[in-house]
């Protein structure tokens, strides 16, 4: 019987390599001269450029930022800088434009064309935006203008999806505060936004890119003042802007008052020394008297520690405060109008306040004996000067005390 021999075979394990996947090299001055060929080839016109542009077979992805380089500058850029690198360049970029409002507008409604069809460039706007910003000490001044013109432009527009923080962040850098770059390009921006919207609208842009709160951060350190800030924008026709700034400097003088103050009730501060704190606030942040009188009752009563359903200790707290501070109330109601508006402050706080409804005429009677509020101030309020809101029920509880002063008087 004959036996079949194995055929040989080789030894040894089989090796499986995984295929790598090789990219591409990066080749942006081909991708750069390719757009640059679209402008020249269209001379300039940015309705042909944009149907280009759409239609084109380009890597837009990989080269994102080199398509806004061109767009702006004319060209790629070198690494890192503002510079034209080698290669091609078009004579119709944004910088090469006039810095006029209608010349730079139909730039920004062909980037928005341009974001419609491929809505992922937004990151390689911001990338180029950001990037100018950081170095606006590298452009001309009339540069400069031009890319502030764009950008309230873009605003103005509603460019898909570009974040204010990429165009205010940047803007805070030392060295570009400091030298007066970023007053001159916040002012072209807020005048050139302006045209077309509202402060409100420009307020909220700013929100969004968390400066509203610090506009004079955009004035160099040395001229960083109120005074300036309203001389400087008063003489650029922004006298809105200024009014908007010293309205919001008041606002924070007033939190900053009610902080010190609310701290110091708090601790149970000696009253002269509350008294003190008070005259320094005003000096230095030059409060109107009326605001004053309204701070402290706020604080003052902010302080009380209210029942939710004991009405008489809530009476109790509310009194034995107006007589602890009575003094400092008194220092600061230095007149007959300052009396009245502390008696409003007590019916709108009573009026917006359920708890403190019935408390009114216990009040106005307790700032009466405290030498807080004078005799004539009362009955002015009761016959002409008391708010519209609540007026019935509030004059009807009061009628009492003034039955009383005016008998008090006849007698006399």
């Amino acid at each position: 019987m004959s036996t079949s021999k194995e055929k040989p075979t080789l030894g040894g394990t089989r090796i499986k390599t995984r295929k790598r996947n090789i990219a591409a090299p990066l080749d942006p001055a081909s991708f750069s001269d390719a757009v640059v060929q679209i402008y020249l080839d269209n001379d300039g016109d940015l309705e042909l450029v944009a149907k280009s542009v759409e239609s084109i077979d380009l890597d837009f992805s990989r080269y994102g930022d080199t398509f806004f380089e061109v767009v702006f500058i004319g060209c790629r850029t070198q690494p890192g800088t503002t510079k034209p690198d080698e290669g091609e360049r078009h004579p119709y970029s944004v910088l090469e434009c006039e810095p006029k409002r209608e010349v730079i507008l139909p730039y920004v409604i062909y980037i928005q064309k341009v974001l419609r069809r491929r809505p992922f460039l937004i990151k390689s706007l911001e990338n180029v935006m950001r990037r100018f910003l950081q170095s606006l000490e590298l452009f001309e001044e009339d540069e400069r203008k031009k890319l502030a013109i764009f950008t309230a432009l873009a605003f103005s527009q509603k460019l898909s999806g570009l974040p204010p923080e990429t165009v205010f962040q940047p803007l805070l850098k030392d060295n570009l505060v400091t030298k007066g770059l970023v007053l001159s390009f916040v002012t072209d921006f807020f005048k050139a936004y302006l045209i077309d919207n509202s402060l409100d609208d420009l307020i909220s842009i700013l929100k969004r890119g968390k400066v509203e709160d610090n506009l004079l951060n955009f004035l160099p350190l040395a001229k960083r003042s109120n005074e300036f800030f309203t001389e400087h924008f008063n003489n650029e026709g922004l006298s809105t802007l200024v009014e908007y700034n010293e309205k919001k400097m008041f606002e924070v003088k007033l939190k900053e008052m009610k902080s010190a103050l609310t701290t110091q009730i708090t601790e149970e501060a000696d009253i002269a020394d509350v008294i003190e704190t008070v005259k320094q606030q005003v000096k230095d942040s030059k409060l109107p008297d009326i605001e004053v009188v309204r701070i402290l009752w706020d604080v003052l009563m902010d302080a009380v520690q209210w029942s939710g359903k004991n009405q008489q200790q809530n009476a109790n707290s509310a009194l034995r405060q107006v007589k602890t501070w009575a003094e400092l109330l008194n220092t600061f109601c230095s007149n007959g109008n300052l009396e009245l508006e502390l008696m409003y402050k007590v019916q709108m706080q009573c009026y917006e306040d359920a708890k403190l409804m019935k408390l009114f005429p216990e009040i106005i009677r307790s700032l009466y004996d405290q030498d807080v509020l004078a005799e004539d101030t009362i009955l002015h309020w009761f016959q002409k000067g008391s708010n519209t809101k609540g007026r019935q029920n509030f004059v009807k509880a009061l009628e009492p005390l003034v039955k009383w002063l005016e008998e008090a008087e006849e007698e006399e």
